[in-house]
Parts: structure tokens; C-alpha cells; sequence
């Protein structure tokens, strides 16, 4: 079989070269002239890890090719999919079909005999019929059908969710279309992977809703950990208390400092705005929407009130800028929130990320960007982890300490045990367990040990 992947960014890049692993023969077009020439040259645009030998098994191959011919690469393909970019318009929040609708288009003009064009970027309920409408305005003649196929694919472990889903969803009524899909994901079947088959609106709400109950999952532990905060309790206990139980699960409830990145904050946003077109609005998603909003401020907050209530003239050392580890996506990142807010109450800030500096330069001004973890540390006042990379989880604290002018961390991913760090005369606070101040670091009372669980948003 062979198909048209549009779009070589970040799902189209995976999906195409996961297909191409299948044994599919797959072509990447992107109108990115540069792009397609460094993907060709075995230039990975993106990190992910994986992806680079991934891409490169499958170029040498010949099953994976890379093209801004969008014609030639459709005019052969049994199915074309659309994923490309689907940002949050401004002003509004909608969804920006515009790239969706503009690829519809070029699709239609190089049809050629039968074909399942796929929509595979997010997009709002109906978006489906619109893409249905571009084609056939433009082709009234084209034989095809259009079919909803959403990513569920998480940065840092795209691969993986790749090659072992949870699910496939596809949304069709065509017998035709399901027997091209079927055939495309046929190779998953050896992992018994369930392939759900739905009408085409239902696909698309499955992914809206899908980020969105994540979504609320996260901000519901965030909200339970302030209540941690303020009674003495352990959310990490909390958490693990509900997560046993086999109604709500244990995924998605470690508390940090909100959720970001290119999926949780436009698809929540696109999901309210459309609620509300309909006229059914979704108060809990407005919720939510909201108050991750509000916790990226008060997360930079409670640096501040750690450091006695003022930063002015002081540096803080920052360990983390991307959303999550294993990306070096920096869209909506918490660090885009909590940074700036630093910097105008007065403090220097020194920061280090693995492979997300090089995107955050140009985002967040002023920063000083250090070589290595350690480095971010010498002379400062105080140690923030924003982002938990392996790298931080096994810090050698003697020479944090050594490096630090006061023994003071704010953990905002909860990866070290207060019980640790008191044995190490820290000053320490996390999210939703108890702090370790000045007066306690030297005490012989500790807070119960708790198990380290680093967060996975």
C-alpha cells in the first residue's frame, strides 16, 4: 500500500515513519523546502527520542520518502492523511482549520482513482464534512471518502504509542474506507490492539473529550495537592489512594505545575468554544481551562514566598523549561509563565534544559542559559525544578548544596522525599507534602518518607 502523509511535522513525521516500519510505502510532503531537504539529509527538525534511527531505517529502506511534491505523492497513494497544524485562532479560541481546508483543497486538484483521504490533525465535530465539501467542490469527479483517524500520541513517547495504542479509533461508515484502514493498521493486530470504528463526528469528539478528561485529571490533583498544602496532608498518598482504586486509575494524577504543551491547552480551549457554539456548554472544561491558567502564576508565587517573599536581586537557578522531559517543545510550558514572573519581581535567572533551550531562547529574554544542571547552580539563591528530566532525579546534593549560597529547593515536579532532603539540611518545598524549612532541616522530626514519584503531563 502506499500513502501520502501532509505535513512533516511533529504527528505526521511519527505516524508517517511508523507506517513506514509496517512495510507501507510512505511520502512526507511539507510546502518547507528546508525542512524536507534536512529530512532527507537525516536531519530530525524535532526531538523525540527514537525518531531519528526510525527515520533513517526507513529512508535508507526506500519506504519512507520526502517531498514538496504534493501532487505526485497523492496521485499514487490508497490514502492521503491531513495532519498538519490546527493552532488556537486568535481572538477566539476556535481551532485554525485553515491549513486543514487549504490541504483538502491541493489533495482534491491530484486524486486519482479511489482513495481515503484521513484527517488526521485535531479538529472540531464536523470538521470531517467540511473537509468532505472542499474535495468534492473542488473534484466534483474524485472517488473517495473522508475518514477521521485522531493521534493519540504523547511527546517523549510517541513511538510507543505508535506501534502499542491503547486504541485505534477510526471514524467511517464506508465499507470501502474501512477496508483501507483495516489493511493500514493490520500489523497492530499482532499486539490484539482494539480498532473501534465509529461514525466520523464521534471520532473527532473521542480525541477532544480524551485531552480533556486528562486535562481534569491533572488540574483535579493540582487542586487536591493545594488542599495538601493548607491541611498537612501528602498528595502523593492522596494520589496513589485514589489511583488503586479501578474506577479512576493511576495515570495523569501527579500534581505539578499545570499542563502545557501543543495538545491540552488549544484541544480543552476548541473543545469549550465549540460546546458553547452548540449550546451545550462544558462548565467543568471551562473550569479547567481556567485554572491551569491561574496555576502557572501562583506556581511562580510560590517561588517568591520560599525566598522569604522577595526575589529582588537574586538568582535562581532553574532546572527544565519543556512542558515534559524527553521533548524540546517549549508551547505552553509552564516555565513561559513562571519565568517572566520572576524576572519582573527582580530576580536573575539561570537556566538549563537538555534539548528545549534552543526553543526557548527566543521566548524567554533575559534568561541565562548554562551548560549543564550544575552550572545554573553556582552562586544562586535558590534551585527550581520546573521539568523532570532523568538528568535532575539524581542530583548529588552535597554539590548542590556546595554550589547553592542558601540549601534551599522549590521542587515543583515533587521528585525528591522531604524526608531526603532534611537528612540533607535542606530547605525544601514541593507541591501537596509537607516542607522542610530552616527550623525543621535541623530538627530530628521528619515528615513520613513518601516514595518518589516525578510527573508524567
Amino acid at each position: 500500500m502506499r500513502i501520502a502523509m501532509i505535513g512533516a511535522g511533529y504527528v505526521g513525521l511519527v505516524s508517517g515513519a511508523c507506517f513506514a516500519k509496517f512495510g507501507i510505502d510512505v511520502t512526507c510532503v511539507d510546502k518547507d523546502a528546508g525542512k524536507i531537504k534536512r529530512l532527507q539529509n537525516g536531519e530530525i527538525p524535532i526531538y523525540e527520542p527514537g525518531l531519528d534511527d526510525l527515520v533513517a531505517n526507513g529512508f535508507a529502506s526506500g519506504s519512507l520518502q520526502f517531498t514538496t511534491d504534493l501532487s505526485a505523492a497523492v496521485a499514487d497513494a490508497d490514502a492521503v492523511f491531513i495532519a498538519v497544524g490546527t493552532p488556537s485562532r486568535r481572538g477566539d479560541g476556535h481551532a485554525d482549520l485553515s491549513y486543514v481546508y487549504a490541504a483538502a483543497a491541493e489533495i482534491a486538484e491530484s486524486l486519482n482513482g479511489y482513495t481515503v483521504v484521513v484527517t488526521k490533525s485535531t479538529v472540531p465535530v464536523g470538521t470531517g464534512s467540511e473537509v468532505e465539501q472542499v474535495v468534492r467542490k473542488t473534484r466534483p469527479d474524485a472517488d473517495f471518502d473522508v475518514v477521521s483517524n485522531p493521534e493519540f500520541l504523547r511527546e517523549g513517547s510517541a513511538i510507543e504509542d505508535f506501534m502499542r495504542p491503547d486504541r485505534v479509533v477510526i471514524g467511517t461508515e464506508s465499507e470501502p474506507a474501512m477496508e483501507v484502514m483495516r489493511a493500514l493498521y493490520r500489523p497492530l493486530s499482532l499486539n490484539e490492539t482494539p480498532i473501534l470504528f465509529t461514525e466520523r463526528r464521534t471520532a473527532e469528539l473521542i480525541k477532544y473529550a480524551t485531552n480533556a478528561f486528562l486535562a481534569t485529571k491533572i488540574t483535579f490533583i493540582n487542586e487536591m495537592a493545594d488542599i495538601c498544602d493548607k491541611v498537612g496532608a501528602n498528595v502523593q498518598d492522596v494520589a496513589k489512594g485514589i489511583g488503586l482504586d479501578g474506577r479512576i486509575g493511576s495515570k495523569f494524577l501527579h500534581a505539578g505545575p499545570g499542563y502545557g504543551g501543543s495538545c491540552f491547552p488549544k484541544d480543552t480551549l476548541a473543545l469549550v468554544r465549540t460546546a458553547q457554539d452548540v449550546g451545550a456548554p462544558t462548565r467543568i472544561v471551562e473550569s479547567v481551562v481556567e485554572a491551569n491558567k491561574m496555576r502557572k502564576t501562583a506556581m511562580a508565587q510560590r517561588v517568591i514566598d520560599a525566598c522569604g517573599g522577595s526575589v529582588s536581586g537574586r538568582k535562581i537557578a532553574v532546572l527544565g523549561v519543556a512542558f515534559k522531559p524527553n521533548t524540546d517543545d517549549m508551547r505552553e510550558a509552564p516555565s513561559l509563565d513562571i519565568i517572566p514572573v520572576l524576572q519582573e519581581a527582580g530576580a536573575t535567572v539561570c537556566a538549563y534544559d537538555p534539548e528545549a533551550m534552543e526553543e526557548a531562547k527566543p521566548l524567554i529574554p533575559g534568561v541565562k542559559w548554562a551548560s549543564g544542571a550544575y552550572d545554573t547552580m553556582t552562586g544562586a539563591d535558590a534551585l527550581v525544578i520546573l521539568t523532570e528530566w532523568d538528568e535532575f532525579r539524581m542530583l548529588d546534593l552535597k554539590e548542590v548544596k556546595s554550589r547553592l549560597e542558601r540549601p534551599l529547593m522549590i521542587d515543583l515536579r515533587n521528585i525528591y522525599s522531604p524526608q531526603e532532603m532534611m537528612r540533607e539540611n535542606f530547605e525544601y518545598f514541593s507541591i501537596g507534602r509537607p516542607s522542610v524549612t530552616a527550623e525543621t532541616a535541623s530538627s530530628e522530626a521528619a515528615p513520613k518518607e513518601t516514595a518518589t514519584s516525578g510527573a508524567a503531563q
